[in-house]
């Protein structure tokens, strides 16, 4: 850059007398190095303040210093151009202000007066030192000897004298000389009157008006109109705002009072804030007003002429809050987790608040929502603390985010919002609790071992340990099933097994209890009944219970009338399933008979009863299969082979049976006993009839009993009915029903009674001893049964 070239003004006598003026002044420019040739730095002849036609006429000229001329000046038109590439490192070097200095001269002529001229004019600067003579041109005096000029004499003034001096040849030469300051701001014209005496007498003399024009120079530093400048602005002015002007003026004239303003002692932050405008004095902004990083700004105008003398004064700016800032929030200190048992004001965070703003707009206030169970409570100055307020529940609400609101007492209010999370940590105080209150379940029977039943399930809404659940099986006291053998349970899942395959003939249920503990310290268990119910399978074929079949091989024979009508009951066959439900419905259907249609048999009941009356060509032995099945999927069944023997009486009976073949089925063997069993009916109907004819007198009176009864053998057990195979004999005598068994050593005659059941009675029998007709039989070495003596008791 180019700084603080230097003006000076410099006048020399061209004739014989002469008056020298000196005027100086200085100018400073600044220009960026590498400027091109040809441009313009500045007017040299408007900064001076001269006449552009003069710039010839007065000899300017300018003198460099060094070897290098920098710079030239257009005479004709007065601007200062560069006539070398100026290159700052090269002049200064590291230097950090750069500075090139040069003089211009101005060799002026001054126009010379003679002493008759009625006015002499000295244009002299106020800035003349004192002692500083001005050569007067001689008074004229065509006198010679002692009439010529003999005396000077200069008006009473307090700047300037006379002083005049005598040369060798006598002649009186006047110079003016200042003997005190000139000040132009004070008085800008002085007019003397310069007088001329001789030595004639009378004396003469001769006076000149010496006007003296003061020349202004820059000797007076600007003045601002105020010491202190104060102004209050808000911090959220837009930038660019207009805060003040300042106002200094210069007593100076011309260039000499113009005044230019930039601001002093000003901070960083400051310089990038605030700007004065060097022309006008306008103080504004550049940047943003933040009360809270500065209220008050303190610097220093200064106002500077062209010669560099100055005045400064001192500019307040004091800012005005706004509420601008929000609150702010610090959380100082938090608790990660709370437990869940915390009792109320248990201390949960440390809260500060904090607003930049003063007055009512840094007042604030703090607040939590009113739903959660904590409260904010003061601890001093801007310091809250969070705490709980009511007991705590982990399994209801696992965390909260408790939202803190800041909120200032701002016009508008400004506020501001964080978020605390609060976590809840566990503790065992909740039990396991199952699914279900009591668990049923169903199991079919012979289920394979190690198979599934169910699985239970326990939620424990603790956590973690607290939470992971095992499983054990509780045997009650009086389990009549050993559960160790049977059920076992997974500890982890929960999972229930099967350790055997389960019967349901032996047993139908199984009662426990499950208990479900947790993983807490200490542990908390909860119990649940099961109860397994075992499902019946169709897995029991229908056992026969009449007719039975001894081991011996022999079948049951049944003895029908000849005489029988239709419908008439033969014998029934009675069967038992031990399976249940539908596994259990019997059903019975008659699968093979000696001859088709002449029996049937009750499909839910088992009755044999005759379908038709007997024909002649009717066989005396009537071989029936009966078929016994269940209600089960797939069905079961069983099978009974009856032997009917047809006849009226028993000798007939031992007469057919005389003739009886063998049986056609390979697997009867009925032959023999039958053989034998006629036999013996036949003795014993023998004894009976003489037995009767006597009793039958000696017991007239009951005769009409005798006559409108009968007496049956059914209330005898079934099983008692197995005799030979399983015979059982239909004897019709006297309107009784005899019944003959062949494996008791005793036959009854009961009163008949017709009582038809599906299932055998387990009740005692009811005997009845009148009219009881007892046999006594025996049995020979050969197996065969013989018949005894018959009686009635």
């Amino acid at each position: 850059s180019v700084s603080s070239p230097i003006l000076e003004d410099f006048l020399f006598c061209v004739i014989l007398v002469n008056v020298w003026e000196a005027i100086s002044g200085q100018i400073r420019y600044s220009i960026p190095e590498e400027m091109q040739k040809g441009s313009i730095v500045g007017n040299i002849a408007k900064d001076l303040g001269l006449d552009i036609k003069d710039l010839s006429d007065r000899g300017v000229r300018i003198v460099g210093r060094g070897r290098t001329q920098y710079f030239t000046m257009n005479i004709k038109s007065g601007y200062l151009y560069p006539t070398e590439r100026v290159d700052r490192e090269q002049i200064c070097g590291q230097l950090e202000t750069c500075l090139l200095n040069f003089e211009i001269i101005v060799e002026d002529k001054m126009k010379v007066f003679g002493v008759e001229e009625d006015e002499l004019e000295f244009r002299i600067s106020e800035s003349a030192a004192v002692g500083t003579r001005y050569s007067l041109e001689g008074a004229q005096d065509p006198d010679v000897g002692t009439n010529s000029v003999r005396a000077y004499y200069l008006s009473s003034n307090k700047h300037f004298s006379l002083d005049v001096q005598t040369g060798a040849d006598g002649d009186k030469h006047a110079e003016l000389v200042l003997e005190k300051s000139l000040d132009r701001e004070e008085q800008a014209v002085h007019d003397l009157i310069l007088t001329a005496t001789d030595r004639g007498d009378p004396v003469r003399s001769g006076t000149a008006q010496i006007r003296v024009i003061v020349l202004d120079a820059n000797d007076n530093a600007p003045v601002f109109s105020q010491p202190v400048y104060k102004v209050s602005v808000l911090e959220n002015v837009p930038a660019g705002s207009l805060l003040l002007t300042v106002n200094a003026t210069d007593p100076d004239e011309a260039i000499n009072s113009e005044v230019t303003y930039s601001l002093r002692k000003m901070k960083d932050k400051a310089s990038q804030i605030f700007q004065v405008d060097s022309k006008t004095g306008e103080i504004s902004t550049v940047g943003n007003l933040d009360y809270e990083e500065a209220a008050l700004y303190e610097m220093e105008v200064q106002a500077k002429d062209v010669g560099d003398l100055s005045a400064r004064s001192k500019v307040l700016i004091a800012v005005i809050d706004a509420n601008d800032n929000a609150p702010e929030i610090t959380v100082t200190s938090a608790i990660k987790s709370v437990s869940e048992d915390s009792p109320p004001g248990t201390v949960i965070a440390l809260i500060n608040l904090y607003d930049r703003d003063s007055g009512e707009n840094g007042e604030v206030t703090c607040s939590i929502p009113r739903n959660i169970p904590f409260w904010l409570q003061k601890s001093f100055d801007n310091y809250y603390s969070l705490v709980t307020d009511k007991p705590l529940d982990r399994e209801q609400v696992l965390d909260y985010s408790v939202t803190v609101t800041a909120t200032d007492r701002g016009t508008p209010p400004l506020s501001s919002i964080t978020t605390i999370l609060v976590q809840l940590s566990d503790i065992n105080d909740n039990a396991p609790v199952f699914n279900q209150t009591s668990y049923t379940l169903y199991i079919t029977e012979n289920n394979p071992r190690g198979a599934s039943v169910c699985s239970l399930k326990a939620n424990d809404p603790d956590w973690k340990e607290n939470a992971r659940v095992t499983y054990s099986i509780i045997e009650e006291d009086r389990s009549e099933v050993p559960l160790s053998s049977s059920i076992s349970i997974n500890s982890e899942t929960g999972a229930l097994y099967t350790l055997r395959s389960f019967d349901y003939e032996q047993f139908r249920e199984i009662r426990f209890q499950v208990q479900a503990q947790d993983g807490g310290s200490p542990p908390l268990s909860s119990n649940v009944s099961v109860t397994l119910f075992i499902l019946d399978q169709n897995d029991n074929s229908p056992h026969i219970l009449h007719p039975s079949f001894p081991t011996d091989g022999s079948t049951g024979v049944e003895l029908a009338p000849r005489s029988s009508e239709p419908g008439y009951l033969v014998t029934k066959v009675v069967a038992v399933d031990a399976d249940s439900g539908q596994n259990a419905w019997l059903s019975y259907q008659l699968l093979k008979a000696t001859e088709p249609g002449l029996f049937s048999v009750g499909l839910h009941s088992g009755e044999i009863r005759t379908a038709r009356y007997f024909l002649d060509k009717d066989a005396l032995k009537q071989s029936l299969v009966v078929l016994v099945k269940d209600n089960g999927q797939p069905p079961l069944s069983a099978t009974a082979t009856v032997t009917v023997v047809v006849a009226d009486n028993i000798p007939e009976i031992l007469s057919d049976l005389s003739s009886l073949s063998a049986p056609v089925d390979p697997q009867s063997s009925l032959t023999l006993y039958l053989v034998i069993a006629v036999a013996s009916v036949s003795c014993l109907f023998l004894t009976f009839l003489i037995v009767l004819v006597a009793l039958r007198l000696r017991r007239w009176r009951n005769s009409q009993l005798f006559d409108s009864s009968s007496v049956t053998f059914s209330g005898v057990p079934v099983s008692q009915f197995v005799g030979l195979d399983g015979v059982r004999a239909f004897l019709h005598s006297y309107s009784h029903e005899v019944s003959l068994t062949t494996d008791s050593r005793k036959s009854q005659c009961i009163q008949s009674e017709l009582n038809y059941s599906n299932t055998l009675t387990n009740g005692p029998i009811n005997e009845k001893k009148e009219g009881l007709l007892i046999a006594e039989n025996s049995k020979n070495n050969d197996g065969n049964y013989a018949f005894g003596q018959v009686s009635f008791l």
